[in-house]
């Protein structure tokens, strides 16, 4: 004991990181009043016991599904839903990357003039402001039921994840190599060819790919509301209680979104 007290002596007090609130009351009274709040609020939450023990059973049931998926049943229904996700996702990324790459251009402020880049990052705040399912119920009442509606909200949500994502990598590119290009007496079109497309490259491969991924899985989500895809062959299983089909369907969309995330993997190591 006494030898880590002359260590301790000779060496000072180790650093110890700061609070993030100094004052021990005031730190007290935050954790204290958060976890009332956090009581308060989860006690004003509804909660029907009895149904929740009613449903405990078909969860159950549910889970039980995965031990014998049925995929030959609604076979047919299944691949019509299947195909149409995969078409979906495949136009509408490809759509969506295509605007995405001039608008993300635009919107870095670093490249890009004042004007354009205001009106850039209006189209991305937008894009952004509206979620999916928001997008797909208004575009199913302009163009209903069917794969178009589906198309149009997911080409409209990649817009604004790839632009905003895409402009601040360029924000944040190396001004060096950038500069060199330029100083050499390059054009713009060549500047952001050699000066600015070699930097993003990588992350603009990756993150299409991850936007693929997410395709994939919204347009699972935006059949339950009539935009086209699986999910609405999904939403018919889980209706009629046919739990082995809808395992059969979720365990093809794991398999699929898994095949998406080692094709991702792949091709962001060729890239590099």
């Amino acid at each position: 004991m006494s030898t880590h007290r002359e260590l301790d002596d000779m060496l000072g007090k180790g650093w110890r990181k700061p609070p993030l609130v100094r004052n021990a009351a005031l730190r007290w009274g935050l954790l204290i009043g958060f976890a009332v709040y956090l009581v308060a609020a989860v006690s004003t939450i509804p909660v029907d016991w009895g149904r929740v023990y009613e449903g405990l059973d078909r969860g159950w049931q549910f889970v039980l599904a995965f031990t014998h998926p049925d995929f030959v049943t609604r076979w047919s229904d299944i691949w019509e839903g299947l195909s149409e996700s995969i078409i979906m996702t495949v136009a509408a990324s490809v759509v969506g990357i295509a605007i995405s790459i001039p608008i993300g251009l635009g919107a870095a402020r670093n490249i890009a003039p004042l004007p354009v880049y205001v009106i850039c990052r209006a189209i991305i705040a937008i894009s952004r402001a509206l979620q999916e399912i928001i997008v797909a119920i208004l575009l199913v009442a302009i163009f209903g039921f069917g794969p178009l509606a589906g198309f149009l909200t997911l080409s409209f949500a990649t817009i604004g994840f790839l632009s905003k994502l895409l402009a601040e990598d360029i924000e944040a590119m190396d001004r060096v190599q950038a500069e060199a290009i330029r100083a050499s007496g390059a054009r713009w079109m060549q500047w952001i060819n050699y000066g600015v497309q070699p930097q993003v490259m990588p992350r603009l491969v990756g993150l299409s790919m991850y936007r693929i991924d997410i395709n994939f899985r919204e347009s699972a989500i935006l059949g339950l509301v009539g935009a086209g895809g699986i999910g609405a062959t999904l939403n018919t299983a889980f209706d009629r209680y046919e739990y082995d089909t809808a395992a059969a369907i979720l365990i093809l969309i794991i398999g699929i979104v898994m095949g998406l995330e080692y094709l991702s993997g792949v091709i962001r190591a060729r890239v590099q």
